[in-house]
């Protein structure tokens, strides 16, 4: 450990096992370090399942229904992929999907007044949606062919639209949208978490749109892709491209200090050892004396034996309940995978219902999420066919200031 490398990065998060498997294969010396024992860090999937149990300090084995632990692959954060998003581009070009399989997720689906529709993202759906009247569907159908012609280097496409400073509430006017439709076009197509974008320019949120239209064009049945056994696998699959190239790896290390020196990072110490560097690359938790809390998320992962009632009995889907729905500031996610991924026993679900924490009572907030993972014969908060439970919260975290050296 005691060189000189180009860059060393501490962590083994997604975002830290991608920069550190692009600056490998340009060449860079890298040297990727971690604390805990596992890839993936806080993307990491936990297997197997009495791991799992381990981690949430549950007593006991998981029961024999539960199946082999060795089939579990849960993850901490749920994410899915944009099918045409840069990520996916990212992985073709620095060829990491030769170490990962991918699958698409089976649906895409948005919560109004207590039910859950299909989203719909083609002038067809559109005119077959239930989640609008006759009328509605005319104009949103209207509304998707212009975003499907739109080019901001087009003048003949923008119909006297700036896309730099027309705001996208003067858009949804334009086309005489609802508040219903307003509301799953922002937060389900867009993917927005906030209303915070409808009074800024225009251009991101329609190109948004057109992201998740070309990604649903893709494959189907949902913009969605998810990996197959977890979301461990990305980092690891940038761990191992990285190492082809020369990248060293050391997980289970602990970092003692940062060396800064006239304001520079120069190294960083280990059990005693000093590697110096010309760069550094961290997660947030590395550094705590110079990120301050903004916020607080909530998850609770569940584990289920049915799938979630209304999707056409989907294997995996990602449902959002927009917050203009259940009167909140930000939106709650539904992220459900299963067996169909490898990463669940055979029979069994994984729900994993996410948000932004607004009260001080967060259990409370998702409660509308929870009530739609129900079992139809069920009407408990908690049925007996949502096995475990699992909550985690987390601190968002907002970087002060700069540590590359």
């Amino acid at each position: 450990m005691n060189e000189e490398y180009d860059v060393i990065v501490l962590g083994t998060g997604l975002t830290e096992c991608i920069l550190s498997g692009i600056m490998s294969v340009n060449g860079k010396k890298v040297l990727h370090m971690d604390r805990n024992p596992y890839y993936g860090g806080e993307s990491a999937s936990i297997t197997p399942l009495e791991d799992l149990y381990k981690r949430f300090k549950i007593p006991g084995a998981p029961p024999a229904s539960m199946g082999r632990g060795r089939d579990w692959n849960v993850d901490l954060i749920p994410k899915f992929l944009m099918a045409n998003g840069q990520l996916v581009k990212m992985l073709l070009y620095t060829e990491v999907t030769r170490y990962l399989d991918f699958k698409v997720t089976e649906g895409s689906f948005v919560y109004k007044g207590g039910k859950i529709y299909k989203v719909p993202s083609t002038e067809a759906e559109a005119l077959a949606s239930s989640l609008m009247g006759l009328f509605e569907k005319r104009r949103f159908r209207k509304f998707l062919v212009y975003v499907a012609n739109f080019d901001e280097k087009d003048p003949r496409t923008l119909e006297g639209i700036d896309p730099k400073k027309t705001a996208m509430r003067e858009v949804y006017k334009k086309f005489d949208l609802g508040q219903d439709v307003i509301d799953f076009t922002g937060h389900a197509l867009a993917l927005y978490r906030t209303d915070d974008y409808l009074d800024q320019p225009c251009c991101e949120t329609i190109n948004r749109i057109k992201l998740y239209s070309e990604s649903l064009a893709r494959y189907g049945k949902s913009p969605y892709l998810y990996p197959l056994y977890g979301l461990g696998e990305l980092p690891q699959g940038f761990a191992r491209l990285s190492a082809i190239y020369g990248g060293t790896y050391m997980l289970n290390k602990p970092i003692e200090e940062i060396i800064v020196q006239n304001g520079k990072v120069i190294g960083v110490k280990s059990e005693g050892e000093i590697a110096r560097c010309k760069q550094l690359i961290c997660d947030p938790s590395y550094v705590k004396d110079r990120v301050e809390k903004v916020g607080q998320v909530i998850r609770v992962i569940c584990i289920l034996s049915h799938p979630i009632k209304n999707t056409n009995d989907a294997n995996s889907c990602q449902i959002i309940i927009p917050q203009n729905q259940v009167n909140r500031k930000s939106d709650i996610y539904v992220c459900m995978i299963s067996s169909a991924h490898n990463v669940a026993a055979q029979g069994k679900y994984i729900a994993i219902v996410s948000t932004t924490v607004e009260t001080k009572e967060p259990e409370k907030e998702i409660r509308p999420a929870l009530e739609l993972l129900e079992p139809i014969e069920q009407k408990s908060l908690f049925p007996a066919h949502m096995m475990l439970q699992l909550t985690l919260r987390q601190p968002v975290m907002t970087l002060k200031t700069s540590i590359r050296g």
